[in-house]
């Protein structure tokens, strides 16, 4: 294991079944679920819950370059949630369980738009993909009772799962090229 680390933020719905999945990924050596994409500075759950905030509940992930690479993160991202109902995920309604990629670079960002390239094309989710891609703003660490939430209380409420055998097929290299 290499000391380097890279850190993806990612908004998908509840954060719970988020960080419990993506925790067990290869690679991962560190995550934290809190708010981002909003206005207000040091952002509560208070602020979040109200919708009004323009915060996400999201995901700050830490992981090894050496073991695994943001495009797998991403691909793990699209497997657990679906990418494809606005402001919605599971019984969670509202924009703060938007499908969000806060991208840190612009190397991130082209990742996040070709492999939503790749996903669009894929077929595997029945319609259009409509995960925003933006920079990332302050992230704002939640509050203790909902770090390592299922962790804690392991059959506690959770939206996300792993779908059995999905893989995320790249698109031929002259489709991904516009060609």
């Amino acid at each position: 294991m290499s000391t380097e680390r890279e850190t993806a933020l990612l908004a998908g719905g509840c954060f719970w079944g988020m960080q419990d999945l993506i925790r067990r990924h290869p690679g991962v050596t560190m995550t934290r679920v809190g708010y981002t994409g909003g206005t207000v500075t040091n952002a509560t759950y208070e602020d979040l819950k109200t919708g009004q905030s323009g915060h996400a509940e999201s995901i700050q992930i830490q992981f090894d370059p050496a073991e695994t690479s943001y495009r797998a993160i991403l691909e793990l991202f699209f497997q657990i949630h679906d990418p494809t109902t606005v402001d919605r995920q599971g019984n969670d309604r509202g924009p703060q369980y938007r499908s969000a990629v806060f991208y840190l670079s612009e190397d991130q960002k082209k990742i996040a738009e070709d492999t939503i390239a790749d996903v669009e094309a894929s077929g595997l989710w029945p319609g259009k993909v409509v995960t925003e891609v933006t920079p990332a703003s302050d992230f704002w660490e939640a509050e203790p009772a909902h770090q390592d939430y299922l962790l804690r209380i392991p059959h506690g409420y959770t939206c996300h799962f792993p779908r059995p055998n999905w893989v995320l097929p790249k698109r031929a290299a002259t489709m991904a090229a516009g060609e």
